[in-house]
């Protein structure tokens, strides 16, 4: 097992699911102990609303995320390359880490984490979907730094 990393940002396509769920649960897990971020390639969808309800139910509070891109996080003064570990959720986002980090010494993981949106056709199917990526995300956290 790994040993937490000081920061750690998660990425996926829109920051509107999957990296704002990794975020919200990592700091439910690990509290304070890392400084956790997310961004999205793009910032063009607001944080999901299923993926606020199936957070909820783990106790992780997303109302407040505000969904952000690689570019705004740089506009906001924070620099990639203050962050040891970048995570991406998606192809497109593994692109954007990797070519935006290729001058800096920092490590990018891909973890294949599923995207719920446009799963299921009754609410409660669509719930379904989006607790299997939290839950994917969940055990991919403990697995790679333990259970809290």
């Amino acid at each position: 097992m790994a040993s937490l990393p000081q920061s750690v940002l998660f990425c996926c396509d829109h920051n509107a699911v999957r990296s704002p769920m990794a975020e919200g649960i990592m700091k439910k897990l690990y509290g304070t102990d890392a400084y956790v971020q997310s961004v999205g390639v793009v910032n063009d969808l607001e944080i999901d609303g299923f993926a606020i309800s199936v957070c909820r139910e783990i106790g992780v509070e997303l109302d407040r995320h505000r969904s952000r891109s690689f570019e705004e996080l740089e506009e906001m003064g924070e620099a990639l390359s203050g962050f040891d570990l970048i995570v991406a959720m998606s192809p497109a986002s593994q692109r954007a880490a990797l070519d935006l980090t290729r001058f800096y010494h920092l490590k990018v993981e891909y973890w294949p984490v599923m995207d719920p949106t446009g799963l299921g056709e009754t609410r409660e199917a669509k719930l379904e979907a989006y607790r299997q990526t939290r839950d994917q995300i969940r055990e991919r956290l403990e697995e790679k730094w333990g259970t809290p």
